[in-house]
């Protein structure tokens, strides 16, 4: 289903770095992965089909110190995830939407944006690194 993940080497022990340089400070870690998200999120939007906008606002991010993660549907748009992937729904499964196992949206936009991703997650890092006030060569 998704693209091969990007790994940061070494983000855990940035995340001690900062921790020992001040105790707030690998919260940033989470908000840099939320901007990578919220750049995604970006690009994404405009993509989904609309009838109510339920769909396309449900995209949030929800990112974590050491994962970026965007969270999809919930009460609002529980259809999404038929409207990415497809399948069977409604009464006796009578609407089908054809399975795509990539999806139609999220995982194809990130794998063309994915070099822009990189870049902005990187700049992010970079950032809460200085804000922290480490040297960033």
């Amino acid at each position: 289903m998704a693209s091969e993940p990007i790994r940061v080497v070494g983000l855990r022990e940035f995340g001690r770095a900062l921790k020992t340089l001040d105790a707030n400070a690998p919260k940033g870690l989470r908000l840099a992965a939320n901007d990578a998200a919220e750049f995604l999120i970006g690009r994404v939007r405009p993509l989904i089909p609309r009838r109510s906008g339920n769909a396309a606002n449900s995209l949030t991010a929800r990112s974590t110190r050491t994962a970026v993660r965007i969270a999809i549907g919930g009460r609002k748009a529980p259809y999404y995830p038929w409207l990415d992937f497809g399948g069977r729904v409604g009464r006796n499964r009578s609407v089908v939407r054809p399975f795509i196992k990539e999806g139609r949206y999220l995982y194809p936009e990130f794998r063309r944006s994915r070099d822009e991703f990189e870049t902005v997650l990187a700049q992010a890092l970079t950032k809460v690194a200085e804000d922290a006030g480490m040297d960033v060569t």
